[in-house]
């Protein structure tokens, strides 16, 4: 019931990782791995066991052209979402601009990656897409610099409805993105900056939803999971339901100094492993969302 660093020098190294997607029977995970202080690249990468044994991680085979970011695999296991910068079909550069691309499943991996298209991606701006049992799509979209909400989508007869924003409680604050909804809809968690119960920065808030659709105040998840001084804005739970991961910069790399002169060599070998200042995956039992669950919800 405590963080714990997610494989640390495999997973969590001195690149910054976030991002966490799994397929349902827990034999292929996926992250970003990120470089530079303004998310100058970011590439997909994925680890696979094979014979009970994790493959060292590698950029998957459909990423490290563009920047993507933010892997998401529906509960079935049949579809992967991700946002990219990519060109589109028959476009020679990338704009820059953010959409939600997804991928179906073919056999062992996954066929070629197409843009979501309307009513889902526009000329603002779409990302960190979370999906649910029913084929239900959460995502943020930007519609101007600087402001940024959650929206929903459901699926119906194979198409996406004109997307909804949702309400104050899962967009309260004055920004919030990135939000991870339950396979089953039953909550949300959503980082949010400018709260004024915020530990600082952006924290992770939680937001429990009724059968009926109706949603609870948002709750924050608290010191265990929020930093005063880190920034958390890239939530998933397993599919088992299990665990929670999540994105922290919590740890510094001042946190490890000690009190010799440091070498050439020593800072090198401190910026090369996690909790250099940048950011990594931390993981802790699920049940601490059960913890937080108000009554009634």
């Amino acid at each position: 019931m405590e963080p714990v660093l997610f494989a640390p020098g495999i997973v969590s190294t001195g690149l910054g990782e976030r991002d966490v997607a799994m397929t349902p029977d827990g034999n292929e995970l996926y992250y970003t791995a990120v470089v530079g202080p303004a998310f100058n690249f970011g590439a997909i990468v994925v680890t696979r066991r094979v014979d009970g044994q994790w493959t060292p991680p590698e950029i998957a085979p459909f990423s490290g052209h563009h920047m993507d970011l933010e892997p998401a695999i529906s509960p079935d296991g049949q579809r992967f979402f991700f946002m990219s910068t990519r060109p589109l079909p028959g476009v020679t550069e990338a704009t820059g601009n953010e959409d939600i691309w997804v991928m179906d499943r073919s056999g062992e991996g996954w066929g070629e990656p197409y843009n979501l298209g309307p009513p889902i991606n526009t000329e603002g701006g779409e990302f960190f897409p979370s999906v649910t049992s029913d084929g239900t799509l959460y995502f943020t979209r930007k519609v101007a610099e600087g402001s940024e909400s959650i929206y929903r989508s459901h699926l119906v007869d194979g198409v996406y409805s004109e997307p909804e924003m949702l309400p104050e409680q899962i967009n309260s604050g004055q920004l919030r993105f990135n939000a991870f909804i339950a396979r089953d809809e039953s909550y949300i968690i959503v980082p949010v900056w400018g709260r004024e119960d915020s530990l600082g920065g952006v924290d992770y808030y939680i937001v429990f939803r009724s059968p009926e659709d109706f949603w609870s105040d948002p709750i924050n998840m608290g010191e265990t999971i929020n930093a005063a001084e880190g920034a958390e804005w890239s939530p998933y739970v397993s599919p088992d339901g299990k665990y929670l991961f999540f994105m922290s910069s919590r740890a510094t790399i001042q946190d490890r100094f000690s009190p010799a002169r440091q070498t050439y060599e020593s800072l090198q070998d401190l910026h090369n492993k996690p909790m250099n200042g940048s950011f990594d995956i931390w993981w802790i039992d699920a049940g601490i969302i059960e913890k937080l669950r108000p009554e009634g919800f």
